[in-house]
């Protein structure tokens, strides 16, 4: 395994841009108008370098099966995580079962525009595109499709999601998932049985006890936590019903799930908060997972295996920091997101301001450190979810904005008003098809993406 390849399977936040692997297809003979395939393949590669991606392009095209092997073997060799096919001239297509061999995960197949003058058939770009697309649908391997000129802001769109949803894809069949201590009591949905985890998503689930979590707690030395808190304190934050004499704690507990991700090379992790974590240490783990969570790590409370993993795939498909919340209640536009207090702090107001985070105790067990806040008031949000139920995965997603919400609660506080959607009716439909108790919320638009996700995993979108 190369030096790449090792640093492309590491633990590290998940929103670190894809490697993008470049394959141009290519012909055996002269077709087409060649010059304008040599156009749009310059015009590419300009792009792609100023792009987001790290970008690798073999250093022969794929003309036949033996150059396809070696190119998509160089690819590998890099650790690229998605790969993108071209043909700016219409290529072979019998290459297309080679390729699903050897990539077994979602490829992007981008087409470009035919040359706008004359009257010559000038790329079958698309054409190429189209039959290759067919050709994998029927074989069962999954695919993008990209179609438009380099130069155009929604081509660029398209192949930036479509490579961060053939990136994810892929990640997850190396991803490594922690769950300290188990669902919290009466939870049974949220737990992850590793082999539903692993033939629904391609995942590894490790399990560690809350005694193994403890005695990390435990162990951290008192410099290390003193320079942790000088951390929390320099984020300015205000206490409400705490002091800075309970952020000690509240820094072992982070210390411990940061140690936890990153010595057991955990591309995501939950824990069972409740009720043993507020007796054992006399504090809950909430300011610590808000902060590894706006960090970009994937943190989930209460056992939640699947939430954690929302948070991974939110993350690595760019969608930002994951709110996990509890769907309080609802009516007939709006739904209430609650939860006991760790949502990321960048989805809410701003400290110092009403509804800005605070550290707080919590709202039923009045021990510290949670962190009190509301989410940002007119922001574009994603309410998702990922689940499994019968055997299988399911995915569903709704559009929506923030709005004031209509009283304070304890805890973070948070009143989606749904596009096109109403709740109740969402609700019933959920509940009846197993899904748990918590929600995610993103930042922005990205039900379509999600869709497009699910297509590429074999869920069944909801």
């Amino acid at each position: 395994m190369s030096q790449k390849q090792k640093e492309t399977m590491s633990s590290v936040p998940n929103h670190n841009p894809p490697r993008l692997g470049v394959v141009f297809l290519g012909r055996r003979r002269p077709g087409f108008d060649m010059e304008w395939g040599r156009q749009q393949e310059e015009k590419t590669r300009r792009w792609l370098r100023q792009g987001d991606f790290t970008v690798f392009e073999p250093a022969e095209k794929a003309i036949d099966d033996a150059s396809l092997r070696r190119a998509v073997a160089a690819c590998a060799d890099e650790g690229v995580n998605a790969l993108v096919l071209l043909q700016t001239t219409m290529g072979d297509g019998r290459l297309a079962p080679t390729l699903a061999q050897l990539w077994p995960d979602p490829l992007v197949l981008w087409a470009t525009p035919e040359k706008p003058a004359g009257d010559m058939i000038s790329s079958c770009s698309l054409v190429g595109a189209h039959a290759w697309a067919s050709t994998l649908r029927q074989m069962g391997h999954s695919f993008e499709v990209v179609y438009g000129d380099p130069d155009a802001p929604e081509t660029r769109q398209q192949l930036n999601e479509a490579v961060r949803l053939a990136a994810t894809a892929r990640g997850l069949r190396s991803a490594r998932l922690g769950l300290v201590g188990g669902q919290a009591p009466g939870y049974f949905a949220m737990g992850a049985d590793p082999f539903s985890v692993h033939h629904g998503l391609g995942a590894q689930v490790q399990m560690f006890s809350l005694l193994e979590f403890a005695n990390v707690v435990n162990g951290s030395s008192d410099e290390a936590v003193a320079e942790d808190v000088a951390k929390v304190k320099a984020l300015g934050l205000p206490h409400k019903d705490t002091s800075d004499a309970d952020l000690p704690m509240a820094s072992r507990l982070y210390l411990a799930m940061r140690s936890f991700l990153d010595t057991e090379a955990l591309d995501a992790m939950t824990i069972r908060c409740w009720p043993e974590l507020p007796n054992t240490f006399g504090q809950w783990p909430y300011l610590g997972i808000a902060r590894l969570t706006d960090e970009g790590r994937a943190v989930a409370c209460e056992g939640d295996a699947d939430g954690a993993l929302s948070a991974w795939i939110g993350e690595s498909l760019g969608m930002g920091r994951c709110y996990l919340t509890d769907w309080l209640e609802h009516d007939q536009e709006t739904i209430t997101l609650w939860h006991g207090g760790a949502a990321p702090m960048k989805l809410c107001a701003p400290v110092g301001e009403p509804g800005g985070p605070r550290i707080a105790r919590h709202f039923n067990i009045k021990k510290p450190a949670v962190v009190e806040a509301t989410l940002r008031e007119n922001m574009p949000i994603t309410v998702l979810r990922f689940w499994r139920c019968d055997g299988s995965y399911y995915l569903t997603a709704r559009e929506g904005q923030t709005i004031k919400p209509k009283r304070h609660l304890m805890g973070t506080n948070g009143l989606a008003q749904l596009d096109k959607q109403d709740p109740r009716e969402w609700f019933e439909e959920l509940c009846h098809q197993g899904m748990p108790h918590h929600v995610a919320v993103f930042e922005g638009h990205s039900a379509n993406m999600l869709r497009r996700l699910a297509r590429a995993l074999g869920m069944r979108f909801m």
